[in-house]
């Protein structure tokens, strides 16, 4: 348990940097990943989506768990970079980040994160929203870039706290949920959560 922590928390991701940032807010974890379909509905708004996922995922988990205690929550997210309109999630090879990032450069998209807390009172979610300006992003660096592997696993094909920094001059909201979760909201939340169990 982390300092002053009297539940027990499991992170419904296998997503490394959300591992990172949840230990980085004095969380102490366990990790099993909830492996869900996420195909979006038709005429399913982003916002919608995501934290349809985020409540999914930590009720698949919270589920398979729930007879480990009563004092246990489970953490569900999930982040999508909207633009125009479109969802863009995880390319499914280079050619399709390619086409992700010639979308976002020069421009400015959204990053959206469906979080969710799932109890044995039930669940409680959120959606957390930052905008994302982007500089034109030369054709021969976004080819090097697709080529080096790093936008594979990352949803708008491109990881903020990597490579593609140098291409974010502005962001407005929060930084972390760029990365896939918001810290802050996080944190009310699982307080949220941690209320309704008490």
């Amino acid at each position: 348990m982390g300092v002053g922590q009297n539940f027990r928390l499991i992170l419904a991701s296998a997503s490394p940097r959300r591992r990172e940032l949840l230990a980085q807010a004095g969380f102490v974890f366990e990790v099993e990943a909830a492996d869900l379909d996420e195909t979006q509905r038709v005429g399913e708004e982003a916002a919608a989506y995501v934290r349809r996922l985020a409540e999914e995922k930590a009720r698949a988990v919270f589920a398979r768990r729930s007879g480990e205690g009563l004092a246990l929550i489970v953490l569900g997210a999930d982040t999508s970079v909207v633009f125009d309109g479109h969802v863009l999630g995880k390319p499914i090879d280079a050619r399709d980040a390619e086409r992700m990032l010639r979308m976002l450069s020069g421009r400015v998209h959204r990053v959206l994160t469906g979080v969710a807390a799932a109890t044995r009172a039930g669940v409680v979610s959120d959606v957390v929203t930052t905008e994302v300006t982007f500089l034109a992003i030369a054709e021969g660096e976004l080819a090097a870039y697709c080529a080096t592997g790093e936008p594979l696993d990352k949803a708008g094909a491109y990881g903020i706290q990597g490579y593609a920094a140098r291409w974010v001059p502005r962001i407005e909201g929060c930084y972390f949920n760029v990365m896939g979760l918001p810290i802050a909201r996080v944190v009310r939340l699982v307080e949220e959560a941690v209320g309704a169990i008490k």
